[in-house]
């Protein structure tokens, strides 16, 4: 849940000015003014922050680039985007007007005054601002289906079906076209026509994989279709279909709820102007698959400007803001969300996850916890919940909130796993082995060879020198279901590390990081296999990597000194290995809670919430599931103190790793 935080791009800005000697500020919260002494000065800092997506100082720079230069038709161009990014549409249409004629930027100049127009109910200056002189295959889809709904405004609804039944393009063009005739043609009362082109999209299920997004929402429109001119029933009889296309999606279970409580199921769009905003949902859905960030936000945010109450807008943009590592903008757009919507439910679970992610985690518990008395049966409301418990370490709490959930569950299915393998992890990070082994078993019942619960167990098996052949199957199996999961290959990797197969332990964790290369804990284990097989020179540079991708403090602090030391050299190999539950990562990609150390590498474990250090005293009986780094944490207050611990007991002969349990180990006194 926790996701790495961007760098502050007031202070990037700061940064750039100082080494070109151009005195710049932000405008900062605090309200003060921008100021900048040159045109460059002003860009640079306009491009940082709109690459950091701070939109705020974005405008004010180019607004004070621009006073440097007012005829300047590319700042024009970077302010009015930075505007409808930003919301700001209406302020957004100033430079629009100005760019109209300049054809590089019509293809948002002219649709952002035709947006206008559509909003004005001036549909012949709407189908007049979307002729542009320069067009790529998506802007002419785009202007193409929005001067259909144009002309639909207009009263021609004729011309508006004749448009885009006529329209050429690629074959990605089918799902879009398809859709949009049938929303016309549902418009103007020509049901037969609506449903022959929604079976375009039935009978052609590839079209669902170019953009799923439009092609559910074609569905939802067409189910509804059904339900009105044939009843529930036939309605009920393509949803069969289109799960099988699409199991498990939101939008397609709250529909059948709907239907099978005789609830009745609107029209998607009513009038032109949302159907033009459905038009820029649909693109911007249909980009929204990494990379194109800037776009889809453009696309959605025009889309809000035409209908500001656009459910499937508001959560994507949400969901965008979650992407790019913004949880108040996040919890701007869920609070939008209607009370009405089906979707408000999700929309409060995701708002009370980003509380948690802005580290307001009293806020989040209370939240989620009056969503939950709401439906005491969600499930997904008590993932929610124990995720933010998981998240500030309670994982007490979190065991006791998913043995609540455990408990309202009669009979359990597939759809229950998460619920079980969560308590599992629960547990494990409080050390209640045997509490948590059962629930990972039981996850695995209700969803055999599921990658997350077969790593998750396989690694905590392996960890503890516990039924290792079986483990390093299980792990094997998550690899070969999840390839390309760096995190799933990591911990392959890591096992054969933890039991001193190095140069197989090397080859997997190459392919982590081959496939994760920004993450620093898997460039670091890297380094350390690297080291163990003779690769000095590489094990560094992979260290100095692993430092330079922002690592969490321990394990910056655990990078610096192996640059400087390097590793000891592993005398034995011991079985009775460490930290059960350390690198454990579920195949989404969130990292199990908690930075710790063992053998001077970063890995992830449980741990107690509320663990505190204790005083040395004398002598420390190891226990099962501790390194060095955790006795010098609880017993001296730091894990950078565990060389103390080495130094004062030469049977560990200088190695971290030969320690195991029942161990009875000398702490140093205040004068060693």
């Amino acid at each position: 849940m926790m996701r790495r935080r961007l760098a502050k791009p007031a202070l990037a800005a700061a940064l750039v000015a100082l080494a070109l000697n151009y005195p710049v500020q932000a405008a900062a919260d605090d309200g003060r003014p921008v100021r900048a002494n040159s045109l460059a000065g002003a860009f640079l800092a306009a491009r940082i922050a709109e690459t950091d997506s701070d939109f705020a100082n974005a405008i004010e720079f180019y607004t004070r680039a621009l006073a440097f230069d007012p005829r300047n038709d590319s700042l024009k161009q970077n302010l009015m985007i930075a505007l409808i990014s930003d919301g700001q549409f209406d302020r957004a249409l100033t430079y629009a007007q100005d760019l109209k004629e300049v054809p590089d930027v019509e293809r948002f100049s002219r649709v952002a005054l035709a947006i206008d127009a559509f909003n004005r109910e001036d549909y012949r200056d709407a189908g007049f601002m979307l002729k542009l002189s320069l067009e790529s295959d998506l802007d002419r889809l785009i202007t193409s289906l929005m001067s259909a709904w144009a002309d639909y405004g207009a009263g021609d609804g004729a011309s508006a079906l004749e448009r885009v039944s006529t329209l050429e393009g690629p074959s990605w063009f089918d799902v879009f076209t398809a859709y949009h005739e049938g929303l016309i043609a549902e418009n103007i009362g020509d049901d037969d026509a609506a449903a022959n082109a929604y079976e375009k999209l039935v009978t052609n299920p590839a079209l669902a994989t170019a953009a799923p997004e439009a092609f559910l929402r074609a569905m939802e429109s067409y189910a509804g279709l059904l339900a009105r001119v044939e009843g529930a029933d036939r309605a009920l009889e393509l949803l069969d279909q289109v799960e099988k296309i699409h199991l498990g999606r939101l939008q397609l279970a709250e529909l059948r709820s709907r239907l099978e409580n005789g609830k009745p199921v609107e029209r998607v769009v009513s009038t032109a102007a949302e159907g033009a905003s459905e038009v820029l949902l649909n693109v911007g859905s249909a980009l929204n698959r990494g990379g194109g960030e800037s776009f889809v936000r453009l696309y959605l945010r025009m889309a809000l400007a035409l209908r500001p109450d656009s459910v499937p807008a508001l959560m994507q943009m949400a969901s965008l803001a979650e992407q790019t590592d913004r949880p108040a903008e996040a919890i701007s757009f869920y609070e939008r969300v209607p009370a009405t919507s089906p979707s408000k439910t999700v929309a409060e679970l995701q708002l009370g996850l980003n509380l948690a992610d802005l580290e307001r985690y009293d806020e989040a518990i209370t939240h989620l916890e009056g969503v939950l008395t709401s439906d005491p049966d969600d499930r997904r409301a008590y993932l929610a919940l124990g995720g933010v418990h998981s998240a500030r370490k309670d994982y007490r709490a979190a065991a006791d909130l998913y043995d609540r959930a455990a408990a309202r569950i009669e009979n359990p299915d597939r759809s229950d796993w998460n619920i079980f393998y969560q308590r599992g992890i629960a547990y494990e990070r409080l050390k209640e082995w045997e509490k948590a082994e059962p629930n990972f078993f039981k996850a695995l019942e209700l969803y055999p060879d599921q990658p997350q619960v077969l790593n998750y167990l396989g690694y905590s098996w392996v960890d503890m020198n516990r039924n290792l052949e079986e483990g390093l199957e299980l792990i094997r199996k998550a690899v070969e279901i999840r390839p390309s999961d760096g995190y799933i290959v990591d911990s392959l990797g890591w096992a054969y590390y933890r039991l001193g197969r190095y140069e197989e332990a090397a080859t997997e964790l190459e392919r982590a990081v081959g496939l994760m290369p920004d993450d620093p804990i898997l460039n670091d284990h890297l380094g350390d296999a690297y080291w163990r097989v003779g690769r000095r020179l590489e094990a560094k540079f992979q260290w100095a990597h692993a430092r330079d991708l922002d690592p969490e403090p321990d394990l910056l602090q655990q990078v610096l000194a192996k640059l400087d030391h390097g590793l000891p050299p592993p005398e034995t190999l011991v079985a009775a290995l460490a930290e059960p539950g350390d690198t454990m990562r579920d195949g989404g990609g969130t990292a199990a809670a908690g930075d710790h150390e063992d053998d001077g590498v970063a890995v992830r474990v449980a741990q107690g919430a509320g663990s505190q250090p204790s005083a040395a005293s004398g002598v420390h009986t190891v226990e099962t599931g501790q390194s060095l780094w955790t006795i010098a944490r609880d017993r001296l207050g730091a894990g950078a103190r565990y060389p103390e611990i080495l130094s004062v007991n030469p049977v560990l002969q200088g190695n971290p790793d030969l320690i195991y349990p029942g161990q009875e180990l000398r702490l140093p006194g205040p004068s060693e």
